[in-house]
């Protein structure tokens, strides 16, 4: 359920400009804070080893820095527990090795908003 959250929350923020894209960015944060609750203390998703929970959900990390950009916020201040997760996460070699390379997607962003018309 919290990867279709993240996901259609993050797709609003890169789908939007002016008063929508606020409204976007607050309702997106609000599902990471959500899913930061979920995290608790735990280093992981699913308790104390990487599983299941965190694979499926590590992968729309890299459009984070993304949506930081347009929607004009960090991560890490709003959800700092979220913030470690993902470098934890990040840090693994398994996931480093798989995981789009950030700059990557904010060019293919850029494109879509333009061929939309966003900017």
């Amino acid at each position: 359920m919290y990867f279709l959250q993240v996901f259609d929350g993050g797709a609003a923020i890169w789908r939007s400009k002016g008063d929508e894209l606020e409204l976007a960015k607050n309702e997106f944060i609000d599902i990471l804070k959500k899913l930061e609750g979920a995290l608790g203390d735990k280093d992981y998703l699913g308790g104390d080893n990487f599983g299941f929970l965190d694979i499926v959900l590590i992968g729309s990390s890299s459009w984070f820095p993304t949506y930081e950009r347009i929607g004009g916020f960090k991560i890490e201040d709003e959800c700092p527990k979220l913030g470690a997760w993902i470098k934890r996460c990040k840090g693994r070699e398994s996931v480093a090795k798989t995981l789009p390379e950030p700059h990557k997607v904010c060019e293919l962003v850029g494109m879509l908003r333009k061929m939309h018309g966003i900017e």
